[in-house]
């Protein structure tokens, strides 16, 4: 494993706990960065850190489908930490899985505000604190999904193409700055997040990945990891692929 130079750097990982953002926040410490992870589950986070067990790991228990409560948490770490050089929005849900006319607008909701509204109120508070500093890597944790649309997951595709959309526009605000912003669009990976899905929905998106093979949570974190370093200094507003040849553009 190649170890990228993230010494001294403060970043936050939103849902950390588990899955994707628990195996990017083991990388982002390993290459020396302190890491913060934002989660509403308490008991995973407790069991986070016990896995994790390094002294530049913490956690917050943080609601980011709520703005005012991602400022506040953003205000106490900025007093501590006086920066916030890399944020990963990669909380997430699948919500269920139904053909768009049979979609309630409740679960339509709630996916759209944890998928996409959440990673728009904490790029906005977040932005600020960077452009202080004049130093920022922020990467958004969008899907393969949000470029193909998938059947009967109409809430899920469209926040995670609403993701790439954000990525875009404020990769090309900030393009003036020493600030990255870029988001990954990954084929799906066996974690809990597989528990929200009917079996079917499983086996369509495994037939659509022509290496036969889910993505592996690790090679995301490695992805992610060389997103928010310094020597990813180009690259802004772009969709980096890890689909396994499904992406066709």
């Amino acid at each position: 494993m190649n170890k990228i130079d993230l010494e001294n750097k403060i970043a936050v990982v939103t849902g950390g706990a588990q899955g994707f953002g628990l195996a990017t926040t083991k990388r982002l410490i390993e290459s020396g960065a302190t890491v913060i992870i934002w989660d509403i589950d308490k008991q995973e986070s407790e069991k986070a850190k016990k896995d994790v067990n390094s002294k530049n790991f913490n956690y917050q228990i943080v609601d980011v489908t709520n703005f005012k409560e991602v400022e506040a948490k953003l205000g106490e770490l900025e007093k501590l930490h006086k920066k916030i050089d890399i944020f990963i929005n990669n909380a997430g849900m699948t919500g269920m899985n139904a053909k768009v006319w049979e979609y309630p607008i409740d679960e339509w909701k709630k996916v759209i505000e944890l998928n996409l509204n959440a990673t728009f109120y904490c790029c906005k508070a977040v932005v600020p604190i960077m452009i202080k500093n004049n130093y920022g890597r922020i990467v958004n944790i969008a899907s393969i999904a949000g470029k193909e649309g998938n059947p009967n997951a109409s809430a899920y595709s469209t926040s995670k193409a609403g993701v790439i959309g954000i990525t875009k526009s404020l990769g090309k605000e900030l393009a003036d700055k020493n600030i990255a912003v870029n988001c990954v669009t990954p084929a799906a990976a066996k974690t809990r997040i597989f528990d929200q899905m009917t079996k079917e929905h499983i086996d369509y998106m495994l037939s659509k990945i022509p290496r036969n093979r889910f993505a592996k949570i690790e090679e995301l974190a490695s992805l992610v990891t060389w997103l928010v370093s310094e020597e990813n200094s180009f690259s802004t507003g772009a969709v980096f692929d890890l689909s396994g040849g499904r992406a066709t553009y």
